[in-house]
């Protein structure tokens, strides 16, 4: 596995006890192996007990090794498994990751919360300094 789904298992929507994170787990899993290609073996989707997205349920992050990382709110896993699909195919051949949010699929062009550069980009900028 290169890269990795992280989805927030603490989620809740205001006035529910229902945590969408693990039916997202589930249906995301199920989406993925069913997408007969090669995102199945390059992708782990895992869950995390919380990302700080709670005013925006339900988070999604996608990560991979010196690549930016995306965090996606008001993910409803009834509606946006088509989108985290194709953008998983996408991310996958994103070499640093990096992409505009008019290149993004569906939903997650306006569900972004974050992109957070790699690691190893933020090492190797470092000479250059904010003003």
């Amino acid at each position: 596995m290169t890269h990795r789904i992280t989805i927030c298992t603490s989620c809740r929507h205001k006035g529910n006890t229902c945590r969408p994170g693990y039916e997202l787990i589930s249906r995301l899993r199920a989406a993925i192996a069913d997408a007969g290609d090669a995102i199945a073996e390059d992708f782990e989707v895992s869950g995390v007990a919380c990302m700080a997205g709670c005013d925006r349920p339900c988070t999604v992050a996608y990560h991979g090794s010196r690549k930016a990382t995306y965090l996606f709110g008001d993910i409803d896993p009834e509606v946006d498994i088509a989108d985290l699909v194709a953008f998983a195919r996408q991310y996958a051949v994103l070499g640093d990751g990096w992409c505009s949010s008019v290149d993004r699929p569906g939903k997650l062009r306006t569900a972004t919360l974050a992109r957070v550069p790699a690691a190893i980009m933020a090492i190797e900028d470092s000479g250059v300094r904010a003003s």
